[in-house]
């Protein structure tokens, strides 16, 4: 946010934070859920499906930290956390998407991406 940012600008700053941070929580939440349902021991895809999930719960988590924090974080630091975010996310997703059972976690994953896409638009 600059000097001659205006109102506007920084409400949909804040809603779109605020938005990508409920993301990343909702995200967390689902992906935390579905990794606990798949067996540590299961097959190979499984152990795939259950390690993406930690990842992405974790990231997210992580993410959401970042956005709640009050302090200045450098727009450099901000956008790579948010991209790794939307990385990790939309493969998630992917993964997800092979597995019957996974939609609503695929579908909170690529919400996520989503959301820190449009609010990466706010940080130019």
């Amino acid at each position: 946010m600059t000097q001659t940012t205006t109102q506007q600008e920084l409400v949909q700053f804040l809603e779109d934070r605020f938005a990508c941070a409920q993301a990343c929580t909702e995200c967390a939440r689902a992906c935390a859920l579905r990794a606990s349902l798949w067996d540590p021991d299961g097959t190979e895809e499984q152990e795939l499906l259950r390690r993406k999930g930690i990842m992405c719960a974790e990231v997210c988590d992580a993410t959401c930290r970042v956005l709640a924090e009050q302090n200045q974080l450098d727009e450099a630091a901000l956008r790579a956390q948010l991209d790794w975010t939307r990385a990790v996310c939309l493969e998630c997703a992917h993964v997800f998407d092979r597995h019957p059972g996974a939609e609503e976690a695929a579908k909170a994953c690529r919400d996520c991406a989503r959301a820190c896409t449009d609010f990466m638009g706010t940080l130019d």
